[in-house]
């Protein structure tokens, strides 16, 4: 039997990383929240039910300049946006799980969470629940907690640029992007987009550069690996749909989408007569049939 404490334990083990990195982060947003004129509890709840380093950290800042409640909440929406790519991308993972975890999953979807799920995905980890959600919650702690520290300690420091803490969160999110270059592919699409925000910067982009740069680098990378995983794969073999046939495709798994499976060579497909399943698939007369 599968012993429920190593869930727990891999879960904080994967969490650590993102909770030394939040918890420097928070404590500059509770510092920043507070001195803009945002009460200590306020912040707080923030932390907890907003849950959006960059949302949180540009919220505090317009509060502070007095702009309107409705700026605030165009200004976040907008910049929130990415995580209806980030849901997307990890939705697959989460097939035939209830609504109700879904959700509760969702709400602890970040950029660095996301960052850290998707990479043990593509390394084959199968999903698991309590690991998934101990990653999430062991995360916010350190975001929550690094809050309410800047908070109601913040007036003991200044200026928090001397102590770096302004640089931790780029330095996580640069920590977390080696670990998803896991081919010369992905650190290529890495580089464009890079420099595709650097440029629409340079250019007078100054509040959409990112978001632009990541659509489109993701787009290009789409492409991309569809067409070389196209290329690896043909011809193809389409997924068995005959009705006596009662195979299982050999890579298949219940937490990910039906993949195309790998045909054999064609001189294997010429020597076959029988009808059988190869990864899913089904032959009769070296023909694959859907």
């Amino acid at each position: 039997m599968p012993n429920p404490h190593a869930h727990i334990l891999e879960g904080i083990r994967r969490a650590l990383p993102i909770l030394l990195g939040y918890l420097p982060v928070g404590f500059a947003f509770g510092v920043l929240a507070v001195k803009n004129g945002i009460s200590g509890e306020l912040a707080i709840v923030m932390s907890l039910l907003m849950y959006s380093g960059t949302g949180q950290l540009i919220c505090a800042g317009m509060w502070g300049q007095g702009s309107s409640v409705l700026s605030i909440v165009a200004a976040v929406a907008i910049v929130n946006l990415r995580y209806l790519l980030l849901s997307a991308a990890q939705a697959p993972w989460m097939n035939g799980l209830p609504r109700i975890q879904r959700f509760l999953l969702g709400m602890g979807l970040t950029d660095e969470t996301f960052a850290v799920h998707i990479t043990a995905f593509l390394h084959g980890w199968q999903r698991n629940l309590t690991t998934l959600f101990v990653t999430n919650h062991v995360a916010q702690i350190g975001w929550v907690g690094g809050t309410v520290l800047g908070a109601f300690c913040g007036d003991l420091i200044q200026d928090i640029r001397p102590f770096g803490l302004d640089y931790a969160l780029t330095a996580m999110f640069l920590a977390l992007l080696v670990l998803q270059c896991i081919s010369p592919l992905h650190t290529c699409i890495a580089v464009i987009t890079l420099l595709l925000s650097v440029t629409l910067k340079v250019c007078g982009m100054t509040q959409w550069n990112i978001a632009v740069a990541t659509i489109v680098g993701a787009s290009i990378g789409a492409i991309l690996l569809t067409r070389k995983e196209n290329h690896d794969n043909w011809p193809h073999a389409l997924p068995c749909r005959l009705p006596h046939c009662d195979r299982t495709p050999k890579d298949s798994s219940p937490h990910l989408p039906q993949r195309w499976a790998s045909p054999p060579s064609l001189q294997k497909m010429a020597g076959l007569h029988s009808c059988g399943c190869d990864g899913g698939s089904c032959r009769i007369g070296g023909l694959f049939l859907q």
